[in-house]
């Protein structure tokens, strides 16, 4: 065993014997009390406050973000403060708000005659002929419900019968999702939405996107990925990919037949909605890691065609931040790690499920548990200036050695500067071949 994974080793009761890094005094608040964000804290000698005192970082869920940015809080960081998310970090998580970013921004490059938005036209699978996006066909077609209705219908009926997947637009970990293969059984769902609007009657907007109805299969079950994604500015856009990302496996076999169209264990990779089934395995917690994904994809489909998949998940990433770019409120006292959720079919096309904004920190596992820890020490290593204390005027370019687990996805900075040093430039080189 090499001395990085000695230093990360697991013990027998699933603890993580870490290294000491260099212990800074910094006072830092949280209302998640989840271990591997506490146990990163203090070995880096940090101080927990209350959120009233003087704090210069602050872990928080997405509600109290909203209520410290709010006009009514006016509260207003100082130079050493920082914060885990961005005022309207929602913009590229809430469903419905991510689709819709995603649509204007590639009208937008439409309406610039920029090649990345070039068309072709595809048969779909009622044998009608429509068009999509060459290179920003990344989402599932994706309606909004009510408002949209009359449109997805006319969707629909290009290829009847197929299958649609409904979600709540503002809930996560699999609640209220459920599938539909017949317009009837919309029908009734659609004329109770359609009540006239009363803000406190008001139905609650799902999103109704085209169900990935071929997914890449191991075992015979269908997964999806957690890939973890750190931006620490979105003008210029910077933002890096975490290595260690896994696969979510469902624990029944998959099958498309109507009868198991209600069948959630079928169809819904969420641990959350995983771990109640009777198949579920407490042991790996039905995770694999994306590093096996890999190894395996090679050995049965080759290199050539694993390596246009994961550079396409690059490029998914890439694009869907750049669509939100220009909404986001980019305040300089914030960073944000995104949970993405990818499918892959078995055409080994990705396609973008969601994006959490508070991807879970609980660990099922000893596996979990410690790629959990190296996350949140890798994440502060990134956002923190190389003394560790937060200051807004740092101009967010982390050391080489600071990234950890993290690779440079995207710094748009340096892509302006076009930086020749060695290691700066094969990354830059690499950007350049991902986003043009």
């Amino acid at each position: 065993m090499n001395q990085d994974a000695k230093k990360l080793a697991a013990s027998v009761y699933g603890r993580v014997n870490a290294p000491v890094v260099e212990r800074c005094r910094l006072n830092f608040c949280t209302d998640l009390e989840k271990s591997v964000l506490m146990s990163n804290f203090e070995r880096r000698g940090w101080h927990q406050v209350g959120p009233d005192d003087e704090w210069n970082f602050y872990w928080a869920s997405t509600q109290t973000c909203r209520n410290l940015f709010s006009v009514e809080s006016g509260y207003r960081m100082n130079d050493n403060q920082m914060i885990n998310h961005f005022p309207n970090h929602y913009e590229l998580s809430r469903k419905d708000l991510l689709v819709k970013n995603i649509k204007r921004y590639r009208k937008e490059l439409e309406r610039e005659g920029n090649p990345l938005a070039e068309k072709s036209e595809v048969v779909l699978h009622g044998g009608q002929v429509g068009t999509r996006y060459v290179h920003l066909d990344f989402v599932p077609i994706t309606f909004v419900l009510p408002a949209d209705y009359n449109m997805f219908v006319e969707e629909y009926r290009k290829s009847p019968q197929s299958t649609w997947i409904m979600k709540p637009c503002g809930k996560s970990q699999g609640t209220g999702i459920f599938l539909i293969n017949k317009l009837s059984k919309l029908k009734k769902w659609s004329r109770e939405a359609k009540a006239p609007f009363h803000p406190q009657l008001s139905k609650e907007s799902y999103v109704i996107s085209r169900y990935i109805d071929n997914p890449l299969l191991i075992g015979g079950k269908k997964f999806d990925l957690r890939l973890y994604v750190l931006i620490t500015s979105f003008r210029p856009l910077k933002a890096y990919l975490f290595q260690l990302g896994f696969c979510r496996f469902c624990t029944v076999k998959y099958d498309t037949s109507v009868t198991e169209l209600d069948n959630m264990y079928v169809h819904l990779t969420n641990v959350s909605v995983q771990k109640h089934g009777g198949d579920y395995n407490n042991i790996h917690g039905g995770k694999m890691s994306v590093q096996n994904l890999k190894l395996y994809l090679e050995g049965t489909r080759g290199k050539a065609v694993t390596d246009k998949l994961f550079a396409a998940m690059q490029w998914l990433i890439v694009h869907s931040l750049k669509a939100v770019s220009s909404v986001m409120a980019n305040d300089r006292h914030c960073f944000e790690c995104y949970g993405y959720d990818i499918i892959i079919d078995n055409q080994l096309k990705p396609w973008l499920v969601e994006v959490n904004a508070s991807p879970s920190l609980t660990s099922t596992t000893v596996n979990d548990r410690i790629l959990k820890y190296k996350l949140i020490d890798n994440i502060l290593s990134v956002v923190l200036p190389p003394d560790g204390v937060p200051d807004v005027r740092w101009n967010k370019q982390p050391n080489p050695e600071a990234l950890g687990n993290f690779d440079l996805l995207i710094d748009e900075e340096l892509l302006e500067k076009d930086e020749p040093s060695s290691s700066i430039g094969k990354s830059i080189k690499n950007i350049k071949n991902r986003v043009t």
